[in-house]
């Protein structure tokens, strides 16, 4: 966004870049704002320059008085700064300020252009470093700018040399080259970038020298009459500088290169002096300058120091000074000359040199600079680390076969940097992401690049360092991406180090993306590795994923483990990481006893009853490994041992802890009978027989009988669906088809259930059948109470039903009612023929339809305990499905229907046509099923009275 003052400023510049409010330097007539481009970003330099900067302060008469001519002067100065912006243009070199905009016109008559990014002059340098000292009162030696300051000397003897050396590749470039002389040679017109290289500029008075070389293009020449001329209207800023002025320019008006060099050598002296300023003081007066030079002792010269407030270094003083700062030009050296002369004899400034021109070195002179670079890295200033061969090195990194030196020397550097976190993220991060994070497209595997792999290799190795200068976000997008890629590498090197890392990403990354994201990688390099070392260093990864630490043996070391939000929750490690446990194919010793350790931290984590039911059972399968050796074995049975202690210490708390909360008849005892029939006895039993009296008001109808299951038989339950019961459990008549019955569970302690086991055996099972009984429609039915109770009977088999059969007689089952074995329907309707010895496997039970009218068995009210009658066993009709014997059989029929009164029981029976067909029971077990045109013979109505009396 624009500031006020910069609002009246309106060009192509200003349209297409945005403006920093407040200038970044002062550079003579100009104002340098930081700008940046709307469309593609770039950053450079805006040179501003304001035409009413020109005007002087006061009003008087003189002011407007002179208006034409000073507009003449203004326009003269207009030209020249148009004319220094020009020159660069025209002018390419690396040690000359580079142009990004071409000068343009402003809308109020000044000039604006676009260079690289600067960030002072060294004239602002030395202004801001003579403030620090007044205001503070510390040696020259210190300065901070702009929060930049890394603690030593401000312009360190490197930097001098370092810079100084390009000013001169510039000046050699400008006299042998372009032919021409700079002509204002001072501290303002040097520039120092990001780079901290320093930049020639100023040629406003640049031109070409008396005796100009024939080959180079012409420019127009230097007037020295009007630029030694100083106007005191005009400020000090848009005019030659005597300070810095060769006395050729001043005494004989002789246009030279030399002249170039004789300013040089003072701004070397403005370097070294303190304050810093040149030692020649005119005053920009030419009489002034012309007074100094008529005395030896006001000029400078190694007599006195050269006027130095502080000591110089010896080349410089006796070899350098002496051949810059001297009347004759002839006597000078040339720019050529300087670099090479003793001054820049040192191997840091040579390094440096070096590294300038590297893109021209061959291969094998790069290989040998950058191996030999790291000795030397700890012996360079800060600064120049920081902001000269950080850049380079990093600008070199296009050349795949340098990369893994150039990566090598780049984080030697970050131990140094105390700004190594700001270097990182702005400058390293982003070259290292685009070096290794390439994008594959679908189905494309990842080759392998020798050159590239290396590199990677040295940015695995230095991960901590990297986790040490970046946020955890960064590290999140920007760095773990390039471990993904190195383990999905096909080098196995590559994914041996990338594992390696483990412990660095597990104290940075969050739980989500350790789980979802870096946990399958890890299992994906474990599962298809088919290398030993990559197996154990993946079952290292899993100790690290579990929390644990695989020792000082392995590559992790002694790591840190991660925070315990970090790692993997119990579910992943009992369901992820022991079945990849469970799959491994080698038997080697060191991928086994691996193994243990992830084992040892899953015993920690895991529930249990997993570890009883998983891991132990897994463990010793291992442990009988072939390759195994006695220690080791011995090692996995005491894990083995441990595990089973802290299962058993687990497990008898627990069961403590139920029984000291529990009832004490919750549990059954080992002498529990599990198959007693519980509180249900045999209701014919003289604990629960009926009294005399009864018996006689019940048979001569005087009384009505009492219901013989629920008044007779204790502690009954009422039970919702009484073909579920337990066996011999007494059923109401009343409850037999009722869906609304009131339900409570049976109170026996043994009376429990189980899931059966049928699903699981390796047995075959063939269906349970039930014998059934084929009537004999010749023989009268058996009498069930042929025989008197025995007193005392409470076993679960009738006294009755004790009796053989004999032969070819038929036998009737024991009655329904006193049978604790036999509880379901089919028990009450469907006698057992036990002198059938071959059963019928085909037999089953099929559930009878619903009630009917028609067709169905009839329990006589006396069964059920009703007044009238005798107290009978159930009997059934003559046949479960209709007959086609005649009308004598069915006159019979409905004879008995009409002679019997209504029955609490009334089942139709089967349909026509399905006589052998199969179904279940009405208590869902299995019956008998009824054979076609059977007929039950049987006593009924007054045959069974008097055959009772």
């Amino acid at each position: 966004m624009f500031s006020s003052a910069l609002k009246s400023f309106s060009s192509n510049i200003s349209a297409n870049y945005n403006l920093s409010s407040n200038p970044t330097a002062i550079a003579g007539a100009w104002k340098v704002f930081d700008g940046k481009s709307k469309k593609t970003g770039k950053i450079v330099s805006v040179f501003v320059f304001d035409r009413k900067s020109l005007e002087p302060s006061g009003t008087g008469f003189r002011s407007r008085s002179n208006g034409s001519a000073r507009r003449k002067i203004y326009d003269e100065v207009v030209e020249r700064l148009k004319k220094e912006a020009g020159s660069l243009a025209r002018l390419r070199h690396p040690n000359i300020l580079e142009l990004a905009e071409p000068v343009e016109d402003t809308r109020n008559g000044g000039l604006m252009f676009a260079t690289e990014p600067i960030t002072a002059t060294l004239s602002g340098l030395l202004a801001n470093q003579d403030e620090k000292e007044r205001g503070r009162g510390r040696s020259a030696s210190y300065y901070g700018d702009s929060g930049d300051s890394y603690g030593e000397p401000a312009i360190d003897e490197l930097e001098i040399q370092k810079g100084l050396l390009q000013i001169a590749k510039g000046l050699e470039f400008l006299h042998e080259s372009a032919g021409l002389v700079h002509g204002n040679l001072t501290p303002d017109a040097i520039y120092i970038n990001q780079k901290s290289d320093w930049k020639l500029s100023g040629l406003a008075f640049s031109g070409p020298p008396d005796t100009p070389n024939s080959t180079l293009p012409s420019a127009p020449p230097i007037a020295l009459s009007e630029l030694l001329y100083y106007d005191p209207r005009l400020p000090r800023t848009v005019q030659l500088n005597l300070d810095y002025t060769s006395p050729d320019f001043v005494m004989d008006s002789n246009i030279s290169s030399g002249a170039d060099m004789f300013s040089l050598g003072l701004i070397m002296l403005t370097l070294y002096n303190s304050p810093h300023g040149s030692p020649i003081h005119s005053n920009n007066n030419v009489a002034s300058y012309k007074k100094i030079f008529a005395s030896s002792s006001t000029v400078p010269t190694s007599n006195n120091n050269f006027l130095s407030q502080k000591p110089l270094p010896d080349a410089l003083k006796h070899e350098v000074l002496p051949r810059l700062i001297t009347r004759r030009p002839a006597q000078r050296m040339n720019a050529r000359e300087f670099q090479e002369s003793r001054f820049f004899d040192n191997i840091l400034v040579s390094a440096i040199r070096f590294l300038e021109s590297l893109p021209a070195k061959t291969p094998g002179e790069k290989s040998a600079f950058l191996r030999g670079l790291p000795r030397f890295l700890d012996q360079f200033p800060k600064s120049v680390l920081d902001k000269k061969i950080l850049p380079a090195l990093l600008e070199e990194t296009k050349d795949k076969e340098l990369l893994a030196l150039i990566l090598g020397n780049v984080f030697r550097m970050m131990t140094m940097l105390p700004s190594a976190q700001r270097a990182f993220t702005d400058t390293i991060l982003p070259k290292m992401r685009g070096l290794f994070v390439t994008k594959l497209t679908k189905g494309q595997a990842a080759e392998r690049d020798p050159a590239r792999d290396a590199g990677l290799s040295v940015v695995l190795e230095n991960m901590a360092l990297i986790k040490e200068n970046c946020t955890g976000k960064a590290f999140k997008d920007d760095v773990f991406p390039i471990i993904q890629i190195g383990l999905d590498s096909p080098t196995h090197v590559i994914v041996d180090k990338s594992l390696s890392c483990m412990p660095t990403m597990l104290a940075v990354l969050d739980f989500s993306t350790i789980k979802n994201e870096l946990f399958p990688l890890v299992a994906a390099v474990f599962t298809k590795t088919s290398s030993l070392a990559i197996k154990v260093r993946g079952l290292e990864a899993f100790v690290v994923l579990c929390g644990g630490n695989p020792g000082s043996d392995s590559t992790f070391g002694n790591a840190v483990s991660a925070p315990s939000s970090a790692i993997l929750d119990k579910y992943t490690v009992q369901e992820k990481i022991v079945p990849l446990l469970k799959g491994m194919k080698t038997k080697e010793p060191a991928v086994m006893m691996a193994a243990l350790k992830v084992f040892k931290e899953i015993g920690k984590i895991a529930d249990t009853e997993f570890i009883a039911t998983d891991v132990l059972p897994l463990l010793w399968s291992l442990s009988l490994g072939p390759l195994l050796n006695l220690q080791q074995f011995k090692e996995y049975m005491d894990q083995v041992k441990r595990l089973s202690k802290k299962i058993e210490e687990e497990q008898t708390r627990k069961l403590r802890e139920l029984a000291s909360t529990s009832q004490p008849n919750g549990f059954l005892s080992p002498t529990t009978d599990l198959m007693s029939s519980g509180p249900i006895g045999d209701p014919l039993s003289p604990s629960m027989a009926t009294s005399a009296t009864d018996f006689e008001n019940l048979v001569l109808g005087k009384a009505s009988a009492p219901n013989t299951f629920e008044s007779t038989l204790p502690n009954t339950t009422t039970i919702n669906n009484p073909f579920a019961a337990h066996p011999g459990s007494p059923i109401s008549a009343s409850s037999m088809w009722s869906s609304n019955q009131a339900t409570s569970p049976i109170t026996s302690n043994t009376s429990r259930t189980i899931t059966p086991d049928t699903s699981f055996s390796p047995f075959q099972t063939s269906t349970t059948t039930l014998p059934s009984r084929s009537p004999n429609p010749t023989s009268p039915p058996a009498n069930p109470w042929a025989s008197p109770p025995q007193s005392g009977g409470t076993t679960t088999n009738n006294a009755w039903a004790a009796s053989p059969p004999q032969t070819g007689v038929p036998t009737r089952s024991p009655n329904a009612w006193t049978s604790q074995t036999s509880s379901s329907f089919g028990s009450l309707t469907h006698a057992v023929n036990t002198n059938q010895t071959t059963m019928n496997t085909n037999n089953t039970w099929i559930r009878p339809a619903p009630p009917q009218q028609s067709q169905s068995y009839h329990v006589p009210s006396t069964a059920m305990g009703t007044s009238g009658g005798l107290q009978q066993p159930m009997q059934p009709m003559q046949s479960l499905q209709p007959s086609n014997t005649g009308a004598s059989s069915n006159f019979r029929q409905q004879q008995q229907q009409q002679q019997q009164p209504p029955s609490l029981f009334s089942i139709a029976p089967p349909p026509a046509g399905s006589a052998r067909g199969m179904g279940r029971g009405m208590n869902g077990g299995v019956g008998v099923a009824m054979q076609p045109n059977e007929q039950t013979q049987g006593k009924t109505g007054l045959d069974a009275y008097e055959s009772l009396i």
